[in-house]
């Protein structure tokens, strides 16, 4: 049996300093309202930082100033409506946040939330 490439997304990582202390950004996913970065499909005319900054504005509404480079890569297994397990690699991104807009394509349908890169690193469920 031979092994599936991992399929790519791109995800930003909301940043900012809050108070002289690092916080990142964490939004819902839509599904199962798990804590996640905003990520998503390439985008044929979009370079990778574009596609996730573009992510970060549709989910988060969050702009600012993204990294060309990305800052690492993540994988993650999901099983598709057909039953099939696949891999997806992700290249995130850093997105220094400037602002985060009024209203946004998905406000409506995630929650978004501030903390602690440590406090972050351990969310896993809504609330």
């Amino acid at each position: 049996m031979s092994k599936r490439k991992p399929i790519t997304q791109y995800a930003a990582l909301p940043f900012a300093l809050k108070n002289g202390r690092p916080r990142v950004m964490l939004v819902t996913s839509r599904g199962k309202g798990r804590w996640i970065i905003p990520k998503g499909w390439p985008e044929k005319d979009l370079t990778p930082h574009a596609c996730a900054a573009k992510e970060a504005y549709e989910e988060a509404g969050v702009v600012g100033r993204i990294g060309e480079s990305p800052l690492g890569t993540y994988r993650y297994k999901k099983r598709l409506r057909s039953g099939a397990l696949t891999t997806f690699e992700v290249e995130a991104y850093l997105l220094e946040v400037e602002h985060q807009l009024s209203d946004w394509p998905e406000k409506g349908q995630r929650v978004t939330r501030w903390m602690a890169p440590a406090r972050a690193t351990r969310r896993r469920g809504p609330g």
